[in-house]
C-alpha cells in the first residue's frame, strides 16, 4: 500500500537537503517529484493541481526553524496538506439516540460491498452495539447465503426472505424486525449495480425513501484509483450518500482512491478495507494516512490494533516472567499467535516508524522464520516447553524434534540457543542493563526480518548495541607537539 508513492516522495525530499532555506529556486525541483508521484498514484488531474499549488504557496519562502532541515520542513508541509486533503479528521459512524441506528450499503458489483457489510457489523459489534444484517441481494447467485455465512461467523443474526421476494419490501421488513427486537444498528446489503443501470439505481433509491437511512455508505474498490472518486460523485449525485468505504487497500492500489474521494465527491472516507479477514477493518483516519504515505508508520493503529488482541491481566503476567527469566516457548508461541492475529508481518511492521524500506524479501523471510519457529515449539512436549533447558542439554530431544517439524537439527539448537539469549537479555532489559545482543540479528529466531535489515542496523550505536571500531590509540608524536 503507497509504497511506489512513497518511494517517489522520498526523492523530493533529496532535492532540498544541504540547502538552509525553502526558496523559490530549491523547491521546484521537488515540487516536481511530488506531482509526478501523485499523478503516477492516479490522483485526480485536478486534485493535483491544486494541491501542488497549496504546497507551494505554503512552502514558499518559508524560514527553516532552528534545528530542522529543508527537507524536514517540506515534509511537515506536504503532511498537512494531505491531511487537509482526505478530510482532516475521522468521521465516525453514526449513531442516533434512543432508536434504532440504519445503514444502507451500496456499490458496484465484484467491490466486496458483502464482506464489507459483515466487517462492518463485527466493528460495531466490538463497540458493543447490537446488530441485524439485512440480505436484499435477491439477484446474485448465493448472495444471500455468503451474507448467512457470514453472519454465522460473526455471531450476527441476519433477515432475509429468499431470492423471491422484492428487495424494498425485505429492507422495510428488517428495519422492522432490528426496531420490534431494540436492537442498535440495522445495516441493510443492496445488490451490487453500476450508475448507468437506471432500474437498480430506481431500485435503490425506492429502498432509501422507505427505510430512510441514517448512514448511506457506498463502497468502492480503491484499485480503480481516481475513478473511484468519480464513481463516489456518480452515486453520490444521483442517490445521495453520507461515506464511503475504500475496499482492498492492502493490495497493489497506488492510493489514487485515498486521495481522490474526498475532493472529488465531497464524502468522507469512513473505514478502509486492509485484508480479506473479516476483521480487517479500520476506520479510515487522515492523518494516520498520511502518516504511511510518507513513510512514518502508524503508530497509533498498530496500538489500537494491539489492545484488541492483548489482555492487561496477561500481559501483566508476561511481564513477571520476563523478569523472573521464566519466559518459555509456551509463552513465546502465544505471543507468535497473537501477533499473527493482529495481520501480516509486513503490515504490522510498516506501521512502526523507520520500517517501511524493509524489502518484500525480507518481510517474507521474517514470515518463513516465524513459521519455522512455531512449527519446531508444536513439536515439543508440553515439558520441553516449559524447560527450554532441557532441550539446550539433550541432542536425542532436539534430533526428534527435528524429525517431527520437517526441518535439521541444527534448525532446533539454533532456536534453543536464540531463544536462550533473548530470554537472558529480556532479563538484563527489565533490570535496566543494556547488554550487547550478540547472534540475536544472525537471521534465526531473534531477527524474523534477517541480517542487514534496518532493524538490526538501528541497534549499532546506541549504549549497550552492538560496537563500533575501536579508535587506534594515538601515538604522542615527538618534536613540537600540537601546533
Amino acid at each position: 500500500m503507497f509504497d511506489a508513492l512513497s518511494d517517489r516522495l522520498e526523492s523530493a525530499w533529496k532535492k532540498l537537503r544541504g540547502n538552509n532555506k525553502i526558496s523559490q529556486s530549491n523547491i521546484q525541483d521537488a515540487l516536481r517529484e511530488v506531482r509526478r508521484a501523485l499523478l503516477e498514484a492516479d490522483v485526480n488531474l485536478q486534485v493535483v493541481k491544486n494541491f501542488i499549488a497549496e504546497v507551494e504557496a505554503k512552502a514558499q519562502g518559508a524560514d527553516v526553524i532552528a534545528g530542522v532541515r529543508p527537507d524536514q520542513q517540506f515534509i511537515k508541509i506536504v503532511h498537512d496538506e494531505l491531511v487537509q486533503l482526505m478530510g482532516e479528521e475521522n468521521v465516525p459512524l453514526a449513531e442516533v439516540e434512543g432508536r434504532t441506528t440504519v445503514v444502507l450499503m451500496a456499490g458496484l458489483q465484484g467491490t466486496g460491498k458483502t464482506t464489507a457489510t459483515a466487517k462492518l457489523a463485527l466493528h460495531l459489534r466490538k463497540l458493543n452495539r447490537s446488530c441485524l444484517l439485512v440480505a436484499t441481494d435477491v439477484y446474485r447467485p448465493a448472495a444471500i447465503d455468503q451474507l448467512l455465512t457470514l453472519g454465522k461467523q460473526i455471531d450476527v443474526p441476519v433477515f432475509e426472505l429468499g431470492s423471491d421476494a422484492d428487495p424494498v419490501e425485505i429492507a422495510r421488513q428488517g428495519v422492522e424486525r432490528a426496531r420490534a427486537e431494540g436492537l442498535n444498528t440495522v445495516i441493510i446489503d443492496t445488490a451490487g449495480r453500476l450508475q448507468i443501470d437506471e432500474d437498480m439505481m430506481a431500485e435503490l433509491a425506492r429502498i432509501k425513501a422507505v427505510v430512510e437511512p441514517d448512514e448511506t455508505l457506498l463502497v468502492v474498490d480503491s484499485m480503480t484509483g481516481q475513478e473511484a472518486a468519480n464513481l463516489t460523485r456518480t452515486f453520490h449525485e444521483q442517490i445521495g450518500i453520507t461515506g464511503a468505504i475504500l475496499t482492498k487497500l492492502d493490495g497493489d492500489s497506488r492510493g489514487g482512491a485515498a486521495l481522490s474521494v474526498r475532493q472529488i465527491s465531497g464524502a468522507p472516507i469512513k473505514f478502509v478495507g486492509v485484508g480479506e479477514k473479516v476483521e480487517a477493518l479500520q476506520p479510515f483516519y487522515p492523518d494516520r494516512m498520511a502518516s504511511r504515505i510518507l513513510g512514518m508508520g502508524d503508530v497509533l493503529t498498530l496500538v489500537e490494533k494491539a489492545q484488541e488482541e492483548f489482555d492487561l491481566a496477561d500481559a501483566e503476567k508476561m511481564q513477571e516472567k520476563i523478569l523472573s527469566a521464566k519466559f518459555d516457548f509456551t509463552d513465546f508461541l502465544k505471543q507468535l499467535r497473537l501477533l499473527k492475529n493482529m495481520g501480516s508481518l509486513g503490515g504490522i511492521m510498516k506501521m512502526i516508524p523507520g520500517m517501511n524500506k524493509l524489502t518484500d524479501d525480507q518481510l517474507k523471510h521474517g514470515e518463513t522464520q516465524l513459521k519455522r519457529s512455531e512449527a519446531m515449539i508444536n513439536s515439543m512436549t508440553r515439558h520441553e516447553r516449559h524447560d527450554p533447558d532441557l532441550l539446550a542439554s539433550s541432542p536425542s530431544r532436539r534430533r526428534r524434534i527435528a524429525t517431527g517439524s520437517g526441518y535439521r537439527e541444527s534448525d532446533v539448537s539454533k532456536l534453543v540457543a536464540d531463544f536462550q539469549k533473548m530470554r537472558s537479555l529480556m532479563q538484563q532489559m527489565g533490570q535496566g542493563n543494556f547488554p550487547g545482543m550478540p547472534g540475536m540479528f544472525g537471521g534465526g529466531m531473534g531477527d524474523p526480518l534477517g541480517a542487514g535489515n534496518p532493524a538490526s542496523a538501528g541497534w549499532r550505536g546506541y549504549p549497550g548495541g552492538a560496537p563500533g571500531k575501536k579508535k587506534k590509540k594515538e601515538k604522542k608524536k615527538k618534536g613540537f607537539g600540537t601546533l
